[in-house]
């Protein structure tokens, strides 16, 4: 079952605006963090899939213009309580916006986490409906894997099944994608996910195996799309440590946003400072 979260006004306050822009399909931009010490999200970078149709370098030749010392953390296959719960507890006791992206099927019977995800400033991307291998099926059934997926999620989010993914973020399970799936969602304007550096948190390890490696990938790559899983032990363990070193370590965090119709970035009036992804800016 779901943790209880404490309610201090910071936030019920960020949960009400959260719960403005998610019933118009928008995510909700960082606040200020009430709290000194805290590592904090150092910016909102809007994403325009058009400008960027596929970013990680793990998978395509470019990723997002981060400047060294910039992460931006995911998590996949999720939600599952209680660890999604766990992770969110960790991110917010750090004032850390992430990006979730979320399988259809056990997201179409948790309607209350995955709103919880969003209410608390994070970004719902989408990561099809069952996990299947999407380069070993049929193109169909592909799509139909993509679709339902995407429409799980939008109807445990805002309520409406809708193949139109208010934000247009997904991610291959195991990154497989085919060049036609590549070409279908590029069409449809939906930013394809790889990342840039990742945990390895599939494989059985000790959270300290897994702080030790995640951090020494991060001190060689300087930046990136870090990939982690909410549903894995080892990482829910191993995740408040990581917050700490990043803090510790002068790495800033950047929470990714899609931008507006129209290629401009979402304005919002809370800090931090939201930049609009430009094609080879810092980097």
């Amino acid at each position: 079952m779901p943790q209880p979260r404490r309610t201090t006004g910071w936030v019920n306050a960020a949960c009400a605006a959260a719960a403005l822009l998610v019933a118009h399909g928008a995510s909700a931009a960082p606040a200020g963090c009430p709290r000194e010490g805290t590592l904090g999200t150092s910016r909102v970078l809007s994403v325009d899939p058009k400008q960027y149709p596929r970013v990680g370098l793990k998978s395509f030749p470019d990723t997002l213009p981060l400047h060294d010392g910039e992460v931006i953390l995911t998590f996949d296959d999720g939600p599952s309580p209680p660890m999604t719960n766990k992770v969110l507890a960790a991110l917010a006791s750090e004032c850390v916006r992430a990006t979730f992206f979320l399988v259809g099927k056990p997201a179409s019977g948790r309607a209350a986490l995955v709103q919880r995800i969003a209410a608390e400033g994070h970004t719902v991307g989408h990561h099809s409906f069952t996990h299947a291998h999407l380069g070993q099926i049929s193109p169909e059934a592909a799509v139909e894997e993509i679709d339902r997926g995407i429409a799980a999620d939008e109807k445990a989010l805002n309520g409406v099944e809708t193949t139109t993914p208010s934000t247009p973020f997904f991610r291959f399970p195991y990154f497989e994608s085919t060049p036609a799936a590549l070409d279908l969602l590029q069409s449809r304007g939906i930013a394809v996910f790889g990342a840039d550096l990742w945990a390895s948190d599939w494989n059985p390890m000790a959270p300290q195996q897994e702080l030790k490696l995640l951090t020494s990938r991060l001190n060689q790559a300087r930046k990136g799309i870090i990939l982690l899983h909410d549903p894995q032990p080892r990482t829910v363990a191993m995740l408040p440590a990581f917050l700490r070193y990043l803090k510790e370590h002068g790495y800033r965090v950047v929470h990714v946003v899609p931008a507006a119709r129209g290629g401009q970035p979402e304005h919002h009036s809370e800090s931090p400072a939201e930049t609009a992804a430009t094609p080879h800016e810092g980097g």
